[in-house]
C-alpha cells in the first residue's frame, strides 16, 4: 500500500505512536506477566510475598539465591534442581536498567522503591496491617502476581485522618 497524501500519512504516524505508548503502558505491568514458576510461588511465597523479578538486578538476585541457608537470618535452602531452575529464571526476568544493587539486596533500599514511597511516613511501615516496608500486599492487592500499579492500590488500615488525606496526593 502506498502512502502517498498528508493524512494517511499522518494517520499511520498517529496508529503507530498509539501503538508504541499502549505497549509502554502495558510495559509497566507487561513484565508481571511473565509466566512464574510453580516452585517459585510455592517456595517464596510460604514466607513472604514472590517478589517479581523485575525488582532487582541479576546480580542481586545471584547473590540472594546463593545464599539461601541464609535468607535474612532463616535458612530457604532448595534443593538443586529448584535452585537452578529458579536462579535462572530469575536471571533471565531480573532489571536490566538497574545496574546498582540495593543495599543488602533489598527491594526495600532499592533508588525505584525509595523514590515510589519517599511520601510514606515511616509510622506507616509499622501499622499492624502493614507491619514492614517488604509487606507489599498491604497496599499493592496484586503484588502476589508481580503488579504494581498504582491504579490497584488499597489504603492500609490505621492511618491517621491526615495520612488517609494525604494518600491521593
Amino acid at each position: 500500500m502506498k502512502l502517498t497524501t498528508p493524512f494517511s500519512r499522518t494517520a499511520l504516524a498517529l496508529l503507530a505512536l498509539s501503538l508504541s505508548l499502549a505497549c509502554q503502558a502495558d510495559d509497566h505491568e507487561g513484565r508481571s506477566r511473565v509466566v512464574w514458576p510453580k516452585a517459585y510461588v510455592q517456595e517464596c511465597a510460604a514466607c513472604h510475598v514472590a517478589y517479581a523479578p523485575r525488582l532487582l538486578p541479576a546480580a542481586s538476585w545471584a547473590r540472594l539465591m546463593g545464599g539461601l541457608d541464609r535468607h535474612y537470618g532463616t535458612d530457604a535452602s532448595l534443593d538443586p534442581q529448584d535452585l537452578q531452575q529458579l536462579s535462572r529464571w530469575l536471571q533471565d526476568n531480573a532489571d536490566r536498567r538497574q545496574s546498582a544493587a540495593p543495599p543488602e539486596d533489598r527491594i526495600t533500599r532499592s533508588a525505584r522503591f525509595e523514590r515510589k514511597h519517599r511520601q510514606i511516613e515511616p509510622a506507616t511501615w509499622r501499622l499492624p496491617s502493614v507491619r514492614s516496608a517488604a509487606n507489599c500486599m498491604a497496599c499493592h492487592t496484586r503484588a502476589d502476581q508481580g503488579q504494581y500499579s498504582e491504579h490497584a492500590l488499597r489504603m492500609p488500615d490505621g492511618l491517621s485522618a491526615r495520612q488517609r488525606a494525604a494518600w491521593g496526593d
